[in-house]
């Protein structure tokens, strides 16, 4: 038998023994019986059923059967498919992602890149990386990598084709609004470090904003590094962003949300069939436990960021502020397999320390569905608990806010210039058009610049009119300095302007009252129970 085949099955046999047994070392395990009719019999004879379906399937199918895509692609995906939303396999390519993933770095020029009418184009360099000390700027055209033209290569592959050893040199040809030929650039690929916490800054005097992008290895430590580097002492409130934050490593979840909360107590629990219920207990900060929080997160906040949401807000810790969470509240165990493939196989589910379920019932509609999908209302009425001081929250849904916000719809012109790329574009013509242009630390797009972009917009044949112009005004400027900071200074500072024109975290730094209403609570509580304990 091939060797790829024995590495498949193998990989099979370990899946469905997981599913069907609880786990590889699960209790049970060395039990199982070997009469005709138990499990392991059933098994090896699923499995002889599936090699013979698939030698049949490709000796006689019509056309030639690939094993990555009859196996990887299909078979063990169909299996976990039949398990829940999150099982998941990863072939060597993925797995390697997800390794870079849960390290944070890779190696390569750093930038990011994307498709656009049938190119693949430079979005942003990374600040301090190779790309950026080259000097490519967003909306170049990558033309060719290594004198491999790009023309018929998907932006994966160009991506590809840019990452690779640290220290080896890799040729750039690019096209650039505003040059009469294309560029060259010789860039040495370097490890790049892509930090899971953007540097955090003072949004407002005394009010600290930190983002956190996913959890990987060093995301608390990136965490207590900017907490340093601004003086935590000196924060009278901290907004913690953690939208768009799919999760990560439940050990680094742990440490983040361990650092606000006392010593001692539970962040979150997981419950497994074939495990026994396991706490994970804060690390506790003096420092962490000063200052007022909120937390926004949105539909898209989920698993690791979840348990740092919920466990703030069942501790009274934190307002949360936004939407109701992904509800992610499986626990998955990555196991690597031959051949540089992984599983990801579920193996207990996440409780709050209320004891609330995180996880989203999945049971009753399509994957599909689930991931992307119009949410209802899911908290389960006979899953209710109470924070520490008392407050009623709801598990079987996600994280559901103290406070909703939906964030505002942009108007029908705003949708027309951000959906045609105009500010994206009009930047990168601009700078094409004046090379010589320096643009200091604090600049604001002027009346001339202004003035420039509403007779390109004129040219694009976007449709608007002199109120759709002056009723947008400010938020043209905005978004103006937004994009050309990305050019002019970094994608770092582009964030940044973003940051602070953001209608949500506004709205975060006007809730510090009620998260200071709640720490105040939580402290009072706290003393009241010291303070009873010791009555004789």
């Amino acid at each position: 038998m091939p060797r790829w085949i024995r590495s498949i099955l193998l990989a099979a046999f370990f899946i469905v023994l997981c599913s069907v047994l609880g786990g590889v070392f699960g209790p049970g395990v060395t039990g199982v019986s070997a009469a005709s009719n138990g499990p392991e019999e059933d098994l090896k004879s699923n499995i002889k059923n599936f090699t013979k379906m698939y030698e049949l399937v490709e000796n006689n199918f019509a056309d030639k059967v690939t094993s990555d895509k009859a196996i990887y692609k299909g078979a063990i995906p169909g299996m976990l498919r039949t398990l829940d939303p999150h099982s998941n396999f990863f072939d060597p390519k993925d797995f390697q992602s997800l390794r870079d993933d849960q390290s944070g770095h890779y190696y390569g020029v750093g930038m990011q890149v994307a498709p656009r009418n049938g190119k693949t184009i430079v979005v942003a360099p990374f600040g301090g990386s190779p790309a950026y000390k080259a000097g490519l700027r967003p909306g170049d055209v990558i033309l060719a990598v290594n004198d491999k033209k790009t023309d018929s290569l998907s932006t994966t592959e160009v991506a590809d084709l840019l990452k690779g050893p640290r220290g080896t040199q890799v040729q750039v040809t690019v096209g650039r609004e505003g040059a009469t030929k294309p560029l060259t650039f010789d860039i040495t690929r370097d490890e790049i470090s892509r930090s899971s916490v953007e540097d955090a800054f003072w949004v407002r005097p005394g009010i600290a904003y930190m983002k956190i992008a996913q959890f990987n290895e060093n995301t608390s430590q990136e965490m207590d590094d900017n907490l340093k580097r601004l003086g935590e002492a000196n924060i009278k409130g901290l907004v913690l962003d953690l939208r768009e934050n799919p999760g990560g490593l439940l050990n680094e979840g742990v440490a983040v949300a361990g650092h606000y909360l006392r010593k001692g107590e539970v962040v979150v629990s997981q419950r497994g069939r074939a495990s026994a219920e396991k706490p994970y207990l804060a690390r506790g900060s003096a420092s962490g436990q000063n200052y007022p929080v909120v937390v926004l997160v949105n539909r898209y906040s989920a698993s690791a960021a979840e348990i740092v949401a919920g466990a703030l807000q069942d501790h009274d810790r934190a307002w949360i502020l936004g939407e109701t969470t992904f509800g992610k509240g499986l626990v998955q165990t990555v196991y690597p397999l031959d051949d540089n493939t992984g599983l990801a196989l579920t193996t207990a589910h996440y409780y709050t320390p209320s004891g609330r379920l995180i996880q989203r019932d999945y049971s009753n509609i399509s994957f599909l569905d689930y991931y992307y999908g119009k949410r209802s209302e899911t908290k389960n009425m006979l899953d209710v608990k109470s924070t520490d001081s008392g407050r009623t929250v709801y598990g079987g849904g996600g994280i559901t806010p103290d406070e909703k916000y939906e964030p505002p719809k942009d108007n029908k012109f705003q949708t027309d210039l951000l959906t045609k790329y105009d500010f994206f574009n009009f930047t990168a013509k601009w700078f094409g058009s004046h090379p010589e242009a320096h643009l200091a630390k604090g600049w604001e797009p002027n009346a001339s610049v202004v003035a420039e972009f509403r007779q390109y917009i004129s040219q694009q044949n976007v449709p608007f009119t002199d109120a759709d112009w002056n009723n947008n005004l400010t938020w043209i400027q905005d978004q103006l300095k937004r994009y050309m900071y990305a050019t002019a200074f970094s994608y770092e500072d582009s964030q940044k302007v973003a940051i602070e024109i953001d209608p949500e975290v506004l709205k975060a730094i006007q809730a510090m009252p009620d998260a200071r209403a709640l720490l105040d609570k939580a402290k009072k509580l706290i003393v009241e129970r010291i303070h009873r304990d010791v009555q004789p």
